[in-house]
């Protein structure tokens, strides 16, 4: 090697020594600059926890801490809801704070009784569950606040709320009650200038109501646990309104239908049709067509027969338009004209009272208390009402002079407030229109539409009533037609709107179909049929069973209950199972038509309609002050104390009634089925039980013969022993049980035949959530979680290839599958599951 070369490499060598040295640094400076970024970054994070942690504390400490809350000087206004008390926080602005208690905020306790009867009925009221944090807060704001105002709703609850919190303040500071009859800036801002006093007398009235349904509930019920089954109960109100279900259904069912004819013709004049009518043997006195031979002689009698005009009468009638709502007849109306339920009704109406976030209007009230029974408007918005008519539908569509409405009947307690009314009329419905929910925006125009018509004139309707002659018999044609609108220009009441569409009107006689207006008619003139006449034959029909608009009405006429109860009666008899809706109409299941006839048995006075709608009355007289609310308590107390020993020892113990009924049965030689009572209802079970384990659900027809129902076997056999499984009902829902039970206790949730996506483990079990609604969860819960509102079916989602879809009905879009992880929907026609559906229908 060339001395060249050996200088070369060691220069080579040095130099790569010198970048490797280079390189390390480098490496040796990125490294602790890197080790200086993350230490950056974690005194970064340290610091920002730090700050996060006192912020926090400091907006803990902002809530509680009674030092930063002394430094505020503010007015405290407490109601019943959030989302009142956000509307009312913006009226008031700076210097309130507005809080909700949530409802009621104190109860009777649900483990006991909680009325000490022996030591003149005093009561026992706790906290209820889960409210104690938000009454020590009330307490804490109450504490620092300047004044306190009591603003719960103005009805017996609300003042009852109002005591309960008064009570739990206590009486450091001056406590006022505010009340006010719609959630707007004027109402509210007048409401805290001029504060009221509690109305004890009120509260008297709430509490001996509580007192009464709790005595009636808690005392009935454990004796009808013993005898009928557990888990059921007695309420005082709405034991009455199922009486009047089961005896409505009695009349149904004793109802013989009875045989009645009439006879039609038609009549043409100047090119216009219209009908006639058999009236009877004298112009003057109709004539009831009960007998098949005697019908069909007049028919004979008048048949191509000249029929001579006796009579023309002509008037005009005069129609009045009604006042705006009350509670129980807005329930009405909604339900006959939006087919909504009475609680519906009055959760909607409760959103359109507290407030609802507008666009042009901010969020405000747009109506006045749902809760009243009156018919009565205040003078201002009177005053406004008949400008406005008058502007929008000229001086001819408003009444002459202001229509002042009044309540009938004597009940006076509500009467103080107002019918329900929009709270301006600026609101109009076309100008919130995408402001409201669909349901709202249909109740908003009913109350609406009703309020605008009370000040409207009259309409005026020509009635036409032509009387014919032929042989001896009469025949009558009626002709009506609206000559002046009037005010069913903007609203017609559910039943004249259903007159209307017949061809009548509401209140017309019924001997023959109005058919619009009459050609010109003389008497003297004669004139054959064009067709008939002919008799049309007829049988008398029970009377229907009730719907929601009149059931609420019955309640109302027979004094059972307050309108504002109406919507949790009916609730209540079905949450209980005593009552179901069959086509939109109630009807008493088995177990309630039972119940309700021990009750009747055992507690008469409890159950009488009268003495029910005279509690009612009592409890207004406390209300007005008239009598004291211990007083009614004693004197009822009395004689229901003797009717319970006496129903504990004589009422009937269904448990071990046991009904032959002549079946042979089908799994032993010699059993014969007996009508047992069940925890759910009756069934057929062998008389040689327990050697023979036979049971059946079944069907008793109105002519009391049985029919066994078939069983419903479950696709897969029990896992314990390989018999098979029986779906059953239960108080919770469908469930399988072994059909040797109770030899073979298995008993499994009923589950459906889909395998969850997530854990691919369960398969979706149907159960009933605790309102009542069917809802589908993995059986493989804790560990899986998974659970579905809508029955699942195998289908993958087009969009998100979730591998289960739900079935789901609406009536703007009819049925779908929609996915419950992107909500995205698939058309059911467009599914293999709808051809499935097809071919079922067809066998």
């Amino acid at each position: 090697m060339s001395q060249t070369d050996v200088v070369s490499e060691a220069a080579t060598k040095a130099a790569s020594k010198k970048a490797s040295k280079k390189a390390a640094k480098k490496a040796t400076s990125k490294k602790k600059t890197a080790k200086k970024k993350t230490a950056k970054k974690k005194t970064a994070k340290k610091t920002a926890k730090k700050k996060t942690a006192k912020k926090t504390a400091k907006k803990a400490k902002k809530k509680t801490s009674g030092s930063s809350l002394k430094d505020k000087d503010y007015k405290l206004v407490i109601v019943e809801s959030p989302s009142k008390a956000k509307t009312i926080k913006k009226y008031l602005g700076r210097g309130f704070q507005v809080v909700a208690s949530n409802g009621h905020i104190k109860d009777l306790p649900k483990s006991k009784l909680g009325v000490d009867i022996k030591d003149n009925f005093q009561i026992d009221l706790v906290p209820i569950s889960g409210k104690q944090a938000k009454i020590e807060r009330i307490q804490e704001l109450a504490k620092y606040a300047n004044e306190i105002f009591l603003a719960p709703d103005l009805d017996r609850e609300g003042e009852a709320i109002a005591f309960h919190l008064s009570e739990e303040i206590g009486k450091r500071k001056k406590i006022r009650r505010v009340i006010f009859n719609a959630v707007t800036k004027k109402a509210v801002t007048e409401a805290v200038e001029n504060p009221t006093e509690l109305n004890v007398n009120m509260y008297d009235a709430q509490k001996t109501r509580r007192v009464l349904d709790r005595l009636v509930g808690y005392k009935i019920s454990p004796i009808l646990w013993d005898k009928v089954q557990r888990g059921i109960s007695a309420g005082r109100v709405q034991s009455v309104a199922l009486r009047i279900i089961v005896e409505r259904e009695d009349e149904i069912k004793a109802f013989i239908p009875e045989q009645w004819f009439s006879i039609h013709g038609d009549m043409e004049k100047d090119g216009k049709l219209f009908e006639i009518k058999y009236y009877g043997e004298n112009a003057k006195k109709k004539t009831e067509l009960t007998d098949e031979e005697f019908t069909k002689k007049i028919v004979s009698d008048v048949k191509g027969k000249e029929f001579e005009v006796i009579d023309v009468k002509k008037r005009e009638r005069k129609q009045n338009p009604t006042p705006p709502f009350t509670t129980s007849k807005l329930q009405q109306e909604a339900a006959n004209k939006l087919g909504f339920t009475a609680k519906r009704t009055m959760m909607v109406a409760q959103r359109l009272y507290e407030g609802i976030a507008t666009t042009d209007f901010g969020t405000v009230g747009l109506i006045t208390y749902m809760r009243t029974d009156s018919v009565r408007t205040e003078p201002e918005s009177l005053n406004a009402l008949r400008e406005y008519v008058k502007d929008q539908y000229g001086e001819k569509y408003l009444s002459p002079e202001p229509i002042e409405y009044k309540k009938k009947g004597s009940s006076k307690v509500q009467d103080a407030h107002e019918a329900i009314r929009p709270t301006s009329l600026e609101y109009t419905p076309n100008q919130l229109r995408g402001d409201l929910e669909p349901d709202e925006q249909k109740l908003y125009e009913l109350i609406w539409n009703k309020f605008i018509s009370s000040q409207m004139s009259q309409a005026i309707i020509d009635q036409t009533a032509v009387t014919y002659e032929c042989e001896g018999h009469f025949f009558k044609a009626n002709g009506s037609i609206i000559k002046f609108a009037g005010f069913r220009t903007v609203y017609m009441e559910a039943a004249a709107e259903k007159a209307s569409r017949r061809g009548g009107n509401d209140d017309e006689d019924d001997t023959a179909k109005a058919t619009g207006e009459l050609p010109l008619i003389d008497v003297g003139e004669k004139m054959k049929a064009k067709n008939g006449p002919n008799e049309v034959e007829h049988w008398t029909s029970p009377p229907p069973r009730y719907n929601e608009a009149s059931l609420v009405k019955t309640l109302e006429e027979k004094g059972i209950g307050r309108p504002s109860t109406y919507a949790s009666i009916i609730s209540n008899i079905q949450d209980r199972g005593y009552v179901e809706k069959v086509e939109n109409r109630f009807m008493s299941t088995e177990l309630g038509t039972v119940v309700c006839k021990m009750l009747i048995e055992s507690f008469p006075d409890v159950m009488d309609v009268a003495f029910t709608a005279n509690v009612e009355k009592l409890l207004d007289k406390i209300e007005e002050g008239e009598i004291k609310w211990k007083k009614v308590l004693k004197e009822f107390w009395q004689g229901f104390e003797k009717t319970l020993e006496k129903a504990k020892e004589e009422m009937k113990n269904l448990k071990k009634q046991e009904i032959p009924t002549g079946i042979h049965c089908k799994k032993c030689e010699d059993g014969e089925y007996l009508i047992k009572w069940g925890r759910n209802g009756q069934f057929l079970a062998c008389r040689n039980y327990p050697d023979c384990t036979s049971t059946f659900d079944f069907k008793k027809h109105l002519d009391g013969t049985i029919e066994i129902l078939p069983k419903d076997w479950f696709r897969d056999p029990c896992p314990e022993c390989g018999k098979r499984l029986e779906v059953k009902k239960g108080k919770y829902g469908r469930f399988v049980r072994c059909e040797e039970y109770p030899k073979c206790e298995t008993t499994l949730p009923y589950t459906i035949d889909v395998t969850c996506p997530k854990c691919k483990v369960g398969k979706f079990a149907e159960k009933k959530s605790r309102y009542g609604k069917i809802f589908y969860g993995c059986t493989n819960y804790p560990d899986c979680e998974t659970a579905l509102w809508n029955e699942p079916k195998v289908y993958d989602c087009p969009a998100c290839g979730f591998g289960v879809m739900g079935v789901k009905e609406t009536k703007r879009w009819g049925k779908q599958l929609q996915c419950p992880e992107c909500k995205h929907s698939v058309d059911w026609d467009t599914t293999p599951f709808a051809k499935e559906d097809e071919e079922s229908n067809n066998e």
